[in-house]
């Protein structure tokens, strides 16, 4: 089976992680979960209350890492999601995962990134004249590394498509996903 990989850390969001992952088998993908470390993490719930300024988030489902950053050879791979919560304040200095996620930017894979996702790839370096969505709070990470701030449901860049949070997965997982197919169906054809 075609594999995808899907970056986690503790603090993932539930919803973020579970629709991609989900689809993705729907579709005939393996989705590989990758992470700091190969082990099971506590993935979050979160949501913005009527009448809060903040986000309040609560404890969700836990989520097994298939493979840490380390073990990662990303050219075995169709395509990748950053998935968003508050894992990637943290595992965005992984400089495993910068690499893995220079590769997928360089190779032009499939790319897919919701909410906090985006400051993966930002710190990376990858995110320069490139248009993405991602929740308003995390606009300074993505221009101040020199992209460009769409507040749009899903948002396609060449190989990369974004949402904002997982209330937007409806309208850009499945562009990704017929990314991840038409490459699928380029491979078969060769």
């Amino acid at each position: 089976m075609d594999q995808v990989l899907i970056v986690v850390g503790d603090a993932t969001e539930t919803v973020d992680t579970l629709y991609p992952y989900y689809r993705l088998i729907e579709a005939g993908f393996r989705p590989v979960v990758i992470a700091p470390e190969k082990r099971r993490y506590q993935m979050v719930l979160h949501e913005v209350k009527p009448g809060w300024t903040i986000t309040k988030e609560w404890e969700g489902y836990t989520i097994e890492a298939d493979l840490a950053f380390k073990d990662v050879r990303p050219e075995e791979y169709y395509g990748i999601f950053f998935s968003g919560g508050r894992a990637p304040e943290y595992i965005r200095y992984d400089e495993d995962l910068a690499r893995i996620t220079r590769y997928f930017f360089d190779s032009g894979k499939p790319i897919a990134c919701v909410c906090h996702g985006v400051e993966i790839p930002a710190y990376a370096g990858c995110v320069k004249g490139r248009r993405m969505a991602t929740v308003p709070k995390c606009r300074f990470d993505l221009e101040v590394c020199g992209g460009i701030f769409v507040d749009e449901p899903c948002v396609i860049d060449g190989n990369l498509v974004s949402g904002r949070t997982y209330h937007d997965h409806g309208h850009f997982v499945g562009p990704w996903i017929r990314m991840l197919e038409a490459q699928r169906t380029r491979r078969d054809t060769k």
